[in-house]
């Protein structure tokens, strides 16, 4: 008795949602470059930005201290890395 064999289902030409290339807003385009990037792509840039800025808070590692450009972004001082996507959202589109 022949087996029947499953077929994947593939969403053709429709990429990954969190892949999908998003518009910046200017203050985020300051920080990590203008034209559009995905979400994934723009958390990296940021997360460069901040180590080659040094503004992780020493004593805790998990705060970020903002600096003028990420101010922009954050609009506030100090965030958490937990928080810091929330933020970034909003200047997403």
């Amino acid at each position: 008795m022949p087996t029947k064999t499953r077929e994947k289902k593939t969403n053709g030409d429709r990429g990954n949602a969190l892949q999908k290339p998003l518009q910046l807003s200017e203050e985020l385009a300051a920080v990590v470059g203008s034209g559009s990037l995905p979400r994934s792509e723009v958390v990296s840039k940021i997360w460069e930005y901040i180590r080659a800025h040094n503004l992780q808070n020493p004593e805790n590692r998990r705060e970020i201290i903002a600096d003028d450009q990420l101010r922009r972004v954050f609009g506030k001082d100090k965030v958490t890395m937990f928080e810091m996507n929330k933020h970034l959202t909003a200047h997403l589109t």
